[in-house]
Order: structure tokens, then sequence, then C-alpha cells
């Protein structure tokens, strides 16, 4: 089999977006409602693809409802009966704040023949920055800010947000009691733990404030004496499975980023190359994630490890530990560090991207790589290791016109990332 540049790089557009239709909410939300209550029906909501789950909830669900639900900036969607709020992501802002407070106003004073539906999708943590008492939300934007550049986990970070939240790590879900609780969620993390998707409000969490203040010394980051005092005190425990005042609680896992790889394989396997899931949880630095990838890449086409024409499919979310000035975005210097470890190879193409349209800070969702990467950057005067240095991947394949800009996807299952090895 051979491939052309053109064909090779529609095939793995054509594989991004089969992945992002599969964890469509207009899809998926209707499989999945809960039992009709006695009593009143609330729907709250917080992440990437909140407004879009509460469009597909109010769609399915043929009684009354009423609700709440926060969406970044730009991701919003109409609803008749749910109010539809917007915040900013990643760095938290006071409409999130506010957005916050009502949501805890939204479900007060709940009886146990109402049902609260909770849909919450990645990015909810920035969405819902109220602080404990004692932290202002200036506070929470510098400490949101230095996770982002520390190059912890996403597991750590929510870690670190749950213990300085009002209305995470299970307080929002304490709240609704005792009302019953149905959690459709749409998960963005590695291993899809419902504590960890926007880090968990109407989940208990078996973590601990000293887990958080490990996290905190073991990445050095800097805080405020008070913030602290607020996280090393008691009041910053949060709400425990089993912990009394809880409700009952049903979770279900509506989408996840296995699925959105699965339905992309179809496009490969349809296409005739074989494919090879190497996982949908992978994490680590970006850049060292490529350089393996690369080198995986490299001793399948030249020793036929994985017999080709072949596809390797992975998910997860890397980290990038910020030390440059560019433009970042985990998927792009992940592709950056692949392109430099693959040098040209013409056999080997690739696309990585995050499954919600927004790869870092930047509203692009990821970019290419095609053999001639490297050479048509060095044709235009530009270094790629410098580039990778500066952390500035989104500067580097926007130069290249190679970047896959999607705008708003309204769903959100992780970073995607295939690599195309043709014989």
């Amino acid at each position: 089999m051979t491939i052309s540049t053109q064909a090779a790089s529609a095939l793995l557009r054509r594989m991004f977006d089969a992945a992002v239709a599969a964890a469509q909410p207009s899809q998926i939300i209707a499989r999945h409602l809960p039992e009709r209550p006695e009593g009143r029906t609330i729907v709250i909501g917080a992440g990437k693809a909140s407004a879009a789950m509460a469009q597909a909830f109010e769609a399915a669900w043929p009684w009354a409802l009423e609700g709440l639900v926060v969406t970044r900036y730009g991701h919003a969607v109409p609803c008749e009966r749910i109010e539809v709020l917007q915040a900013a992501h990643p760095v938290p802002d006071a409409a999130g704040h506010d957005a916050a407070r009502r949501m805890l106003e939204r479900v007060a004073g709940l009886t146990e023949d109402d049902l609260v539906v909770s849909l919450v999708s990645g990015g909810g943590s920035s969405l819902l920055p109220l602080p404990l008492a004692g932290i202002s939300l200036r506070d929470k934007q510098a400490i949101n800010r230095a996770l982002l550049k520390s190059g912890a986990t996403i597991a750590e970070m929510n870690c670190v947000r749950r213990h300085l939240s009002a209305i995470k790590g299970g307080r929002l879900a304490a709240a609704c009691y005792p009302a019953r609780v149905c959690n459709l969620l749409l998960s963005d993390v590695p291993g899809d733990d419902p504590i960890d998707i926007a880090s968990g409000p109407t989940v208990p969490d078996p973590t601990t404030r000293h887990d958080a203040l490990d996290i905190v010394r073991r990445y050095g980051l800097e805080m405020p004496s008070h913030v602290l005092r607020v996280l090393e005190a008691e009041t910053a425990e949060t709400i425990k499975p089993g912990a009394a005042g809880l409700p009952r609680i049903d979770t279900t896992l509506v989408a996840t980023p296995r699925m959105a790889l699965e339905a992309a394989a179809g496009v490969a396997r349809a296409a005739g190359f074989r494919v090879h899931l190497l996982g949908d949880a992978i994490e680590g630095e970006a850049r060292d994630v490529g350089l393996v990838l690369g080198s995986l890449a490299l001793e399948s086409a030249n020793h036929q490890l994985f017999p080709g024409p072949c596809v390797l499919l992975s998910g997860g979310e890397t980290t990038v530990t910020v030390r440059g000035t560019g433009r970042g975005g985990r998927n792009v210097e992940f592709l950056l560090a692949l392109a430099l470890t693959l040098r040209g190879d013409a056999r080997i193409h690739a696309l990585a991207g995050d499954t919600d349209g927004v790869d870092g800070q930047e509203e692009i969702a990821g970019a290419i790589v095609t053999p001639d990467t490297l050479a048509r950057a060095w044709a235009l005067g530009m270094r790629p290791r410098d580039a990778l240095a500066n952390n500035d991947g989104h500067g580097f394949f926007a130069a290249l016109g190679d970047a896959v800009i999607t705008g708003p996807t309204l769903t959100n299952v992780n970073d995607f990332r295939a690599i195309l090895i043709a014989p």
C-alpha cells in the first residue's frame, strides 16, 4: 500500500472527526436517562460539554425540569428550560465564581422525592472556582496558573483544587441531600475516575488534604501562607465515601476516551490499516511521550514491530512543564517532539489533538505532522528544536499551516493521537 501525504492527512482527520462524533452528547445522553422522580427534576452541570449535555438531556426528558449549567466561553448552546452560564477556562474568573455560588443555591432545600441530574465533563474544575473561606478568587487564579505550569498530572492538580474548594470533592453532592443524585459524566481523564472529572463536585473523595499538601511540596508550588493555613486545616477536608449526609448517588460514564478511540479505529480499518491501541490513559511530559512513540513508530516501520500498514492510536492527558515563552499546547508539543524523532521518515504521518477543540489555552485542537514537516520549517528559517525548547508548538505548526482547527466541538474526551505507518 502506498499513500500520498494529502490522502494520509485526510484519513487522519477523518479518524479524529470520528472520535469527536462518538462522544457527542446529542448521540449518547438519551441512552442514560434516570428514573422519573415523584418530585422535582433539577439539572446542574459544569464543563466544556455541559451545555451540549443539557440540551441533549432537555430534548430527551419528556417531563418537567429546571436547572443551571456552566460552560466555557464560546461553548454555549441554547436550552429552553435549563439556564446556561459561561465562564473562563483554564484560568477561572468571577463569572465562574458566581455560577458555582448560584448552583449551590439551586440545590438547597430539596426533598427525598426530588432528583438532581449532574451533567459533568472536563473543564469543570476551572468553571466552578468557589473557594473555601479564607481564600480569594485571585488566590485561586494564581494557584491554577501555577498548577498548569508545574507538570503535575491532572489527578494531582485536581486533588489540590478539591481541597481548596467549597463545591468540589463531593461538597455539591452533600448540598443536594436528601434528593437523589444521578451523575452523567463525560470522562476526559486517564483512568476515568469520577473524582477527577471536573474535580468530582458530586462524588465523594477518598483523597485527603495531606495528599494535596504533598503535591504542593512535590512540585514546589508557591502558595501564600494564608492559603497553606487553609489547606492544613480540618475544614479543607472533602466529603469522604460513606459520610453522613451524602445522598444516594448513581454515576454513569456516558462517554470515555476509549469509546472515541474505538470509533477512530473503525475508520482506519475501513481504509485497510491494522490498528494497535496503545492505551487511552497515557500520561507524562508531552515531549517525552513524543520521543517514545516516535521511536516506536520507527521501530515498527523499519522492523515490522507492528506489521503494516498500521495505525498506532493512543489517548490520555500529557503535561507540559512550561519553561519558555511560547504559545504552549500539550498536543502540539507532543507532535513537535515526534517530528524531531521521526526525522522526516517518508512512511509516517501523525495527528494529535484535544477532542474539545482547545489545546492548552489556544482555540486550536492540535496539528498534523507529515514527512516534510521539518524540511518545510527549515526552508522558512525556523528552528524546530528551539520551538520545542520555548514551548511554542502552536507557533511552529501555525507558521506551517498544519494546525487542526475545529472550533468548539461541544464534547471532551481528552487527547487523541494517531500515528499512521505505511510500508
